[in-house]
Formats: structure tokens, sequence, C-alpha cells
């Protein structure tokens, strides 16, 4: 399975958008601060994952997600969750 994850920092009110095979591996190192693109933002909260059976499909929706049309869409779909942040 692969996962596409948009997690929140409230240190930095901003969102990252990644994939991977293992969600929760994937968090940790986030966490951890072994990304140098989100080290800064520590702690990350997941607050949205996708599921995919194929990792081309879910490498093209994190890619999506990145354009205006893929953040338009993350507005809508989590619109109260972000109301709050």
């Amino acid at each position: 399975m692969y996962y596409v994850y948009i997690l929140y920092s409230e240190k930095l009110k901003k969102k990252y958008i990644g994939y991977t095979s293992n969600l929760k591996s994937r968090i940790e190192v986030h966490n951890k601060g072994k990304v140098p693109f989100t080290s800064k933002g520590i702690p990350w909260q997941l607050i949205y994952y996708q599921v995919f059976c194929n990792k081309q499909d879910a490498m093209e929706e994190e890619k999506f997600l990145k354009t205006g049309k893929g953040r338009e869409r993350i507005k809508f779909l989590l619109k109260n969750t972000l109301m709050d942040r």
C-alpha cells in the first residue's frame, strides 16, 4: 500500500504533502527532524491521508495536491479541520 498524506505544523501554520509506503514510520521521521524540509515545524500532526494500491497513482495524487487545483481540493476536503488552524 502507498499513502498520500498531509501533515500540519501548528508552529509554522503550514501544511506538508508527501507520499510513502509506511505512513507511521514516515511521520516519525518527520517528527524526529530527519527531513530537512520539515525539521523546523516539529511537531507535525497527520490531518489527512489517502491509500493507494499502486505507487504511480500515489505519486500522481501527491503531485496533483501540490497544484492550484489540488490546494483548492484540500481546502474543500478539510474546510472544518483547517478552520481551527
